[in-house]
């Protein structure tokens, strides 16, 4: 059985930690749905100030919803558009601070302030994006970018 280790060090460290349980969840297992759902409930069990943590999969020329924490979302992004679209296309993470200045902006849960996306890239191939609102504006920093890119490299190892 998983066991959540508390987070009290440094955001440095905690993430660290995150990446360690991440990797504990996902050996051994092969089933993509199964990896990507438990990696989205770690990452909303872990990050505070946010209000959605999933995965949108690259299908054709768009994006889908798959494995979440949160409300309700939009299931289809065309591939360029907003931000989880941009990201995908451009193969960049993308980090912004206000979402309602973000130019096509696709507004799925309107409590969302800011967002991050990182894109899901393995062996050169784009699977996806991971994708994480707040409902807070300027909630994530660089050191967020930097550890929520470590972690969608684990991850893409299990998928």
């Amino acid at each position: 059985m998983f066991q959540v280790e508390k987070y009290h060090g440094s955001k440095e460290e905690n993430y660290e930690l995150v990446i360690k349980q991440l990797k504990s969840l996902l050996e051994g297992e092969t089933n993509r749905i199964a990896n990507l759902s438990n990696a989205s409930a770690l990452l909303k069990q872990f990050l505070d100030r946010t209000n959605w943590v999933g995965f949108y999969l690259l299908d054709g020329e768009e994006l889908v919803l798959g494995p979440f924490q949160g409300l309700p979302a939009c299931v289809r992004i065309p591939l360029g558009k907003g931000v989880c679209g941009t990201s995908a296309k451009l193969r960049k993470t993308i980090r912004v601070e206000d979402v309602h200045l973000f130019p096509g902006h696709i507004a799925c849960d309107p409590a969302s302030q800011s967002e991050i996306v990182v894109p899901m890239i393995k062996n050169g191939e784009l699977l996806g994006v991971l994708d994480i609102d707040s409902p807070e504006k300027n909630r994530f920093d660089e050191l967020d970018q930097e550890k929520l890119e470590k972690f969608t490299e684990v991850l893409v190892q299990y998928l």
